[in-house]
């Protein structure tokens, strides 16, 4: 059940910050007579996205054991795909989200209604397709009744709610690390929903192996306890798995989280490009009127000639300069 609450709270708040973002962007540039359209897209991807689902459940029903089987199993990897491309695409482009959402809403509001709709349609409707997909799989794979299900639900309210707080100013927390310590455990429940996936396609005779455990531990941790029932739910952890279920679950998990938690995979801030090398700056050519700098071949007389008062101001004036470079103490 948390495995999917992650997943419907870290999918589901893609979309809310999604939504957010265009229509906190409307309401602050005066254009609000766009707002009905944005709904309108809006509204239309989340119904998609739950027939999607539906389709899923219910049309699965009609099949044969080893056709289910098979489509459970393919639809595992597809969703395992997609949500490992997705979680290394929103750790590198959170920072920027905003400035790509705003670009893209800014020429649809030049091309008039039909591109606003279709823009928030396409903005949401890829993360909600996405998200009925992923829970299907991993709530197939736990075969835990209806808590899996439960647990998306809470998981997509929560992030409703999030996404309402954060559009409130209620709420501010780091997107960079949050999107990042959220995939991550994302992952680590992908590689169980992806070592499922196989052993479905074994089930239905596509792939080899059946037969071919690689260890049995059911007596230390029995799949109806309720640490059996925990891991499950969080890892898709099956006690007597094949060996093709613990290599797939293996190669993919291990380099996977090394690669996605490595240095340098966020990308910089485009709005904020890193500064390149400062060139050498030349010195400012002192002015004859300019009372902070001594003039080359001044007499002294002239620098005199303003009495203490003049004297006294350069001082200040240096103190400041002094202050400035170095720095705020503390």
């Amino acid at each position: 059940m948390f495995g999917n609450y992650l997943i419907g709270l870290r999918e589901g708040l893609e979309a809310s910050l999604v939504v957010c973002i265009l229509i906190a962007y409307l309401v602050k540039t005066g254009r609000r007579e766009a707002l009905r359209p944005v709904w309108l897209g809006i509204t239309l991807a989340v119904v998609l996205s739950f027939a999607f689902g539906a389709a899923l459940q219910f049309g699965s029903q009609t099949l044969t054991f080893k056709a289910q089987e098979a489509l459970g199993g393919s639809l595992s990897i597809i969703a395992v795909g997609l949500v490992t491309w997705m979680v290394f695409w929103m750790r590198r482009t959170a920072r920027h989200l905003k400035k790509e959402l705003h670009g893209k809403l800014d020429a649809a509001l030049q091309m008039g209604t039909v591109a606003l709709v279709v823009t928030a349609f396409l903005s949401v409707g890829r993360e909600g397709l996405e998200t009925a997909l992923f829970i299907w799989t991993a709530a197939q794979s736990a075969d835990d009744g209806v808590r899996p299900l439960v647990g998306a639900l809470l998981g997509l309210l929560t992030a409703v709610l999030l996404g309402w707080l954060f559009y409130r100013g209620a709420v501010r927390i780091n997107l960079a690390k949050f999107f990042t310590w959220t995939g991550g455990m994302l992952v680590v429940v992908a590689a169980g929903v992806l070592a499922y996936g196989f052993h479905d396609l074994q089930e239905a005779d596509i792939l080899p192996g059946l037969a071919s455990q690689a260890f049995d531990i059911s007596a230390q941790i029995p799949v109806d306890s309720w640490y059996g029932t925990v891991l499950k739910g969080i890892f898709n952890f099956q006690p007597d798995p094949t060996v093709l279920q613990v290599t797939v679950w293996a190669l993919y998990l291990i380099p996977t989280l090394l690669f996605f938690f490595a240095p340098g995979r966020v990308a910089p801030n485009r709005a904020t490009p890193a500064a390149a090398p400062s060139a050498p700056v030349a010195p400012k050519e002192p002015e004859p009127h300019d009372t902070q700098v001594a003039v080359p071949g001044a007499r002294n007389t002239d620098v005199d000639s303003g009495g203490a008062g003049d004297t006294q101001r350069v001082h200040d004036g240096a103190r400041r300069e002094g202050d400035a470079a170095g720095g705020v103490e503390g």
